[in-house]
C-alpha cells in the first residue's frame, strides 16, 4: 500500500467511513497475520489476537502521524500487542525435564551424547524444544531471537520494527542465546543424574 492510499483510507476512517476501515483492515491483515504466527503466545487464538491488534490499531488510529509508512506503524502496535500478551501468559520460569515429551527428551539426550545432526524423525522434537527454551525468555528477548534467527532478518530490519539501538539488539540476542545454552546444559545434567 503506498503512502498517499494509506493517509487516503485513514482520513476516511477517521471520519467514521465503515467501507474505508474495511478496506484498511483487508490491507493489513496478511502483514498482522504473518507478526501474530511469528510471536503468537500459547494460550491465545491467532484470529483472537488479530482482533485485538485491529482494535489498537483504530483506537490509535486519528495518533498516525503518517511520518513512517502505515504498516511500519501497525507493525509496531502488533508487536507489542504480542509480547505484552506473551508476558501475561508466563506461568513457570523454567523448563524441567519432565515438562519435555519423549520425543524432546530423546532429542536432549542425542544432543548431550553428540554433536552431529539431528536424525530427520527428531528435527520435529528439536524445533518443539527450541520453542520451549524461546518460552523461558523474557519477551524481548524471545522476539530478537525469533527475528534474526527463525525470520532471517537483518539487524537494520530489527531496528526498524523494534525502535531499539543495534547495540540493544545485539546485546539482547547474545544474552538470550546464552539464557538458553544454560537452561539446556541444566536439562540435560538432570537428566544425567
Amino acid at each position: 500500500m503506498d503512502d498517499n492510499d494509506a493517509r487516503a483510507l485513514v482520513e476516511a476512517a477517521l471520519q467514521h467511513d465503515d467501507e474505508a476501515a474495511r478496506e484498511l483492515v483487508r490491507r493489513l491483515y496478511p502483514l498482522v497475520a504473518k507478526m501474530v504466527r511469528a510471536h503468537r503466545p500459547r494460550r491465545t487464538s491467532e484470529e483472537d489476537l488479530c482482533q485485538m491488534i485491529f482494535i489498537k490499531v483504530f483506537q490509535k488510529l486519528s495518533q498516525f502521524s503518517g511520518k513512517v509508512p502505515l504498516e511500519h506503524w501497525v507493525s509496531r502496535i502488533a508487536i507489542n500487542t504480542c509480547l505484552n500478551q506473551i508476558a501475561a501468559e508466563k506461568v513457570r520460569p523454567e523448563l524441567r525435564h519432565a515438562d519435555l515429551s519423549e520425543e524432546e527428551q530423546a532429542v536432549v539426550e542425542n544432543l548431550a551424547a553428540s554433536s552431529g545432526e539431528l536424525s530427520p524423525d527428531r528435527r520435529f522434537a528439536s524445533r518443539q524444544l527450541v520453542e520451549h527454551l524461546l518460552d523461558l525468555l523474557k519477551p524481548a528477548e524471545r522476539l530478537v531471537l525469533d527475528l534474526l534467527y527463525l525470520q532471517g532478518r537483518s539487524v537494520e530490519e530489527i531496528r526498524k520494527i523494534t525502535g531499539w539501538s543495534t547495540s540493544l539488539i545485539k546485546v539482547r540476542a547474545y544474552r538470550a542465546r546464552q539464557k538458553m545454552k544454560n537452561q539446556l546444559t541444566k536439562i540435560s545434567a538432570r537428566e544425567n543424574l
